[in-house]
């Protein structure tokens, strides 16, 4: 049994009552005690402060070799950490002032399911079933989005027999092979950089690859080669909806090169899915509230001629309730007494459309 140092007892003593208390979150500045995030509210925890040296030896104990040069040449890093009989964690330690500070991200380990995550369930599984193409998980980040598109990658492992492979730095979810094989790549520790896994991916005979941020060109151009070669790729963007998305998208290109990526995107793109976390009405907790646009023949014609607003009409009139916009899956939730009326119009992209909405009128199809 390994023998736990003082400093690393404090962090998981700190770790544990946050687990215990269901929290997302834990943010630690240094000389100050730990404060815990609970149902999207920090809350300072009764304890001694934490000292610079204590914060400090934490993160030089257990920052992963390959990574200890860039910590100390700049400063801050992201690694994975498990603590034994408490659970896994996303950090990110940092410098402010002079001094150490670290957030852990508690991330669950076992993937949780539509229901669970009162998600609707048949347009995301319709997006699922796509045989390739690019499926991308927007939204800022803490919103949840990494979670949907593990729910949705787990259906697949439960449902079909694939090849799956994803390059995640970290790994935030931990998958078990089910009638699928998933292979799961953390940067720093099975490759090492970014870039090297994405150029070697497709070597690999991957039916899904599951990239964990698009997040540049080079990226984006190998999503594109998969799916254009018969694989279906998943990955996230920091983008609060769909129109933002398409925008961000097309920021990946040469501005001399808008017909080509039009081409590019619309051949691509089977669908989009947005998220925001919006407080429960009752029992504290948060639900997620999506903005989804399946990529069928007539969004991928409209991509292709550059009209983003008629998506985004198409989006509110939801026709065939495969695409949607934000205010009809608020309509939903407050209709369903999941959220508060006050917090619906709070959270919505467009408050008088959702107060129209909700007096029954809406855009016609």
């Amino acid at each position: 049994m390994n023998l736990v140092t003082p400093h690393t007892e404090i962090f998981n003593d700190l770790l544990k009552l946050a687990v215990d208390s269901g929290a997302s979150d834990v943010v630690i500045k240094s000389n100050k005690p730990g404060y815990v995030r609970i149902a999207t509210r920090l809350k300072p925890v009764d304890m001694d402060p934490i000292t610079s040296p204590e914060a400090q030896a934490f993160v030089d104990e257990h920052v992963p070799e390959v990574f200890r040069k860039k910590w100390e040449e700049l400063g801050q890093i992201d690694f994975a950490y498990a603590a034994e009989g408490i659970g896994r964690f996303r950090v990110n330690a940092f410098h402010q002032r002079g001094l150490v500070s670290v957030v852990f991200r508690h991330v669950k380990s076992r993937v949780p399911n539509f229901e669970e995550l009162k998600l609707e369930a048949e347009p995301l599984l319709r997006l699922a079933r796509a045989k390739d193409g690019i499926l991308l998980f927007c939204g800022a980040t803490g919103c949840g989005k990494s979670t949907t598109m593990a729910a949705m990658l787990n259906w697949i492992n439960q449902t079909m027999d694939k090849h799956i492979i994803t390059i995640e730095d970290p790994i935030e979810y931990t998958f078990q092979d089910d009638k699928s094989v998933v292979q799961q790549r953390e940067i720093g520790l099975d490759v090492a950089t970014f870039q090297e896994a994405i150029r070697s991916v497709l070597r690999q005979n991957p039916d899904i690859i599951l990239i964990g941020e698009m997040r540049d060109k080079e990226t984006f151009d190998t999503a594109i080669s998969a799916a254009e070669t018969g694989h279906l790729v998943f990955s996230t963007m920091h983008a609060a909806t769909v129109a933002q998305s398409l925008t961000r998208l097309f920021e990946f290109f040469p501005a001399d090169q808008t017909a080509q990526a039009r081409r590019q995107v619309a051949g691509s793109i089977r669908g989009f899915v947005c998220q925001q976390l919006i407080p429960c009405l009752e029992g504290g907790g948060r639900v997620p509230s999506n903005e989804v646009l399946n990529a069928d023949a007539t969004i991928r014609n409209l991509i292709l001629e550059g009209q983003f607003d008629k998506i985004n009409a198409l989006l509110e009139s939801g026709i065939d309730g495969t695409s949607f916009s934000f205010n009809k899956d608020l309509y939903r939730l407050i209709k369903g007494g999941m959220i508060s009326k006050a917090d619906g119009l709070r959270y919505s992209p467009n408050p008088q459309q959702l107060e129209m909405n909700l007096r029954g009128i809406f855009i016609k199809s």
